[in-house]
């Protein structure tokens, strides 16, 4: 009788995998376009902003749609926004927690060479699960650990790109790169699996949760943006360089971003991490044909590791995308959400 269930559900996961894969390799690949072919550079610190605006946006058309009432929806967000500014609280860690990732990212990378950095940032993807079994109280089998490694080693192959000799000596200092990226890995796996535990600790709208993050989200975009390019952009506007492909990336991204929380809300974030991978994959082959991209016997060997990590995982085994509430205890010993 369990078996039909199963299939459901594994199909169900496939076609999350299927549909973020595809919306993450598009967006990858219309950014670089917008990065490499526009005359006039845009501020890439006021599109995170902008798409933060946009998933706030979309979130409240939909939890008005989802109320069915003006009346219902005004009083959710009284509820739930206005008059929770615990829950904004809590919503605003993934959101700094982010922020520090991506600075801590790009100290790493200043710091340290660029295969060096490919292959150490892969660590996010074990941290993520070992994170998804200490603050979750969930449980993964060898076989799926087996297939986690595998894929951090795959996607490793893929980015692989030998280091270049280069007249130029940048001053680099390996001990502050690796601890920035180690500070970036764990920033990582901590953020995702934080939001998953909200989402699936209460019954509380996902819509309503999306809010509350992304309030506090352009919070914090707009004082990266203050900070990374404040005097630029007051001297050339907030808007410079946009033209109708930046939008269309903005888009995407927002869009992504949206399902990407349904995403984690119902599968889980390790799920995510196979479909980042494989929108790597994606990216690169189409890649191929847009740019000129030559593919290398590592891409090939990654490709082969990610897909056989993806089917290795996607195997039928014990469900590991719902919080039981028999564990809060237990969970709440490990981490207070």
């Amino acid at each position: 009788m369990a078996a039909p269930r199963d299939n459901v559900t594994l199909l169900f996961k496939l076609y999350c995998l299927a549909v973020m894969t595809l919306m993450a390799a598009a967006y990858t690949i219309a950014l670089r376009y917008t990065r490499t072919s526009d005359k006039e550079l845009y501020f890439s610190t006021t599109a995170v902003c902008i798409t933060e605006v946009i998933k706030l946006l979309l979130s409240v058309g939909i939890l008005a749609k989802e109320t069915g009432s003006l009346g219902r929806f005004k009083a959710s967000l009284r509820e739930n926004v206005l008059g929770s500014p615990k829950e904004l609280l809590k919503l605003s860690v993934p959101s700094l927690v982010y922020a520090v990732q991506n600075n801590m990212a790009f100290l790493a990378l200043s710091n340290l060479d660029a295969a060096v950095y490919q292959v150490t940032y892969q660590l996010k993807i074990p941290c993520t699960a070992l994170c998804t079994v200490l603050m979750l109280n969930r449980t993964l089998s060898k076989l799926q650990w087996v297939s986690v490694f595998m894929l951090c080693a795959g996607v490793t192959l893929v980015q692989w790109k030998p280091a270049q000799a280069t007249k130029v000596v940048v001053e680099q200092n390996p001990l502050l790169g690796f601890g920035a990226i180690a500070i970036a890995v764990l920033c990582s796996g901590f953020a995702g699996v934080y939001f998953e535990k909200v989402l699936k600790s209460s019954d509380t709208s996902l819509w309503v949760r999306n809010i509350q993050m992304y309030l506090s989200g352009i919070i914090v975009t707009l004082v990266g943006v203050y900070l990374s390019d404040g005097a630029e952009i007051k001297e050339k506007g907030f808007f410079y360089g946009y033209t109708y492909y930046v939008w269309f990336v903005i888009f995407l991204a927002s869009v992504g971003g949206l399902y990407t929380s349904v995403v984690v809300k119902y599968t889980d974030n390790i799920m995510k991490g196979f479909s980042a991978a494989a929108a790597i994959v994606l990216s690169t082959i189409a890649s191929v044909m847009l740019f000129g991209l030559q593919i290398t016997l590592t891409f090939a060997l990654g490709t082969l590791l990610v897909c056989v990590s993806i089917y290795l995982y996607g195997l039928p085994r014990q469900d590991t995308t719902s919080i039981q509430q028999g564990e809060t205890a237990s969970k709440e010993r490990v981490i207070g959400v």
